[in-house]
């Protein structure tokens, strides 16, 4: 049963079951990231203040923040299919209650906190079904696919959702992200299968979990600390483009969303690469020290020349997220199957903290206008990943199961 993990166990299967894994993943965070394109719509239809709307937009996210690690070990006993099913249908079902009824702040905040504790339920199900069913040599370039889910997820939620709330309201919008939820959520039942469970050994217990030892330790926490240049460049590179270069909301939207498409393909790049030398830990650490200096690049152009900064922004958009599914798979690969889904959990909270507490930091550090030195603050994280980054612990991914 450990074979599964080689290349092409899985037939052409594996490739719908990647597809699945992306669609849920998509589904999910078209909702997690969606909300706050809805803030307007949303202070007119509740007559909600500005801080009440920022207060219902954190609650997906913090529901999701709890439960990570909660899901993940279901998936570990239980299966992909069913904790990926039931997880995404609940918040389908929640959205669609959101949509239908009429809330007050407390109700509105509440199902909103339990639909992102219920879509949380893909993160580590997906990752671990495609640990499963593709072989090391792939694994890397599937993850790569995965991981697209989440701009792929912006953008649907950018494209689809300010328009439905114009024409028909707040409520009525969140109709978009139930029934894409929905809808795969029942694809899932019905199409994915789940790897063969890992054989425990002889005497028939569980292997022994990784955490006793530092290494998976250092990839969480390496990981976490590359998210904190991540974004920064997501976070205020919108508000740096309108205060410090004068350019209009419309064309600084347009300008993230472009360079997003460019980070989906990055890791894409950076999956394939980690495929080809055996290893993910070692361009994680590259990929460190390249998004430590791009930091710095764009810090350098705030302060010289305009468009050596939005060079250096298209950069850093690509380069700050494409080491994202490399640790994500590191995790799981060093975790081993059995731990994979508690991995990948733990992996997704540690990211998630930093992602929230990243904005008010640097934020703090900006005040009016001092974006080099926010910059300069941001690459000291990458650096710190570096040293970090447990590469001599790491075993070749086809040694793993």
């Amino acid at each position: 049963m450990a074979q599964v993990v080689d290349v092409g166990i899985g037939g052409k299967r594996r490739w719908l079951i990647l597809a699945l894994g992306l669609a849920a993943q998509t589904a999910s965070c078209s909702f997690l990231y969606g909300i706050p394109f809805l803030v307007p719509s949303m202070q007119r239809a509740e007559g909600l203040t500005l801080a009440e709307a920022g207060t219902v937009v954190a609650a997906p996210s913090l529901g999701l923040l709890f439960t990570l690690i909660l899901w993940g070990a279901a998936a570990d006993r239980y299966g992909e299919r069913l904790v990926m099913a039931l997880g995404l249908g609940v918040s389908g079902l929640l959205l669609v209650y959101a949509a239908v009824a009429a809330h007050s702040l407390g109700t509105l905040f509440g199902v909103f906190l339990l639909a992102g504790a219920s879509t949380a339920s893909v993160n580590a199900a997906s990752g671990r079904a495609v640990l499963g069913w593709f072989g090391p040599a792939e694994r890397g370039f599937a993850m790569g696919i995965r991981q697209m889910a989440q701009p792929l997820g912006v953008g649907v939620a950018a494209f689809g959702l300010p328009p439905l709330a114009d024409r028909w309201g707040f409520q009525v919008s969140l109709m978009l992200p139930a029934l894409i939820a929905v809808v795969v959520a029942l694809l899932v039942a019905w199409l994915l299968i789940d790897p063969p469970r890992p054989e425990s050994g002889t005497t028939g217990e569980k292997p022994p979990s990784p955490y006793r030892r530092p290494a998976l330790w250092r990839v969480h926490g390496a990981s976490a600390l590359l998210v904190v240049p991540q974004f920064a460049v997501s976070a205020f590179t919108p508000v740096y483009l309108v205060t410090a270069h004068h350019w209009t909301a419309a064309s600084a939207g347009w300008f993230v969303g472009a360079v997003q498409i460019l980070g989906a393909l990055g890791r894409l790049v950076s999956g394939r690469w980690s495929d080809r030398v055996g290893s993910r830990l070692r361009p994680m650490r590259q990929l460190a020290v390249a998004s430590a200096a791009v930091m710095l690049l764009v810090a350098v152009g705030d302060a010289t020349w305009p468009w050596l900064v939005l060079l250096a922004l298209v950069l850093a958009a690509v380069i700050t997220v494409s080491d994202n599914g490399l640790g994500f798979t590191a995790s799981a690969e060093m975790a081993g199957l059995a731990w994979a889904g508690r991995a990948m959990g733990t992996q997704n909270t540690g990211q998630n903290i930093a992602a929230a507490l990243t904005p008010p930091m640097l934020g703090l550090v900006i005040g009016d206008s001092r974006y080099a030195l926010a910059f300069c603050v941001a690459a000291v994280f990458p650096a710190l990943a570096v040293a970090l980054v447990p590469v001599k612990d790491e075993k070749s991914p086809s040694g793993r199961t």
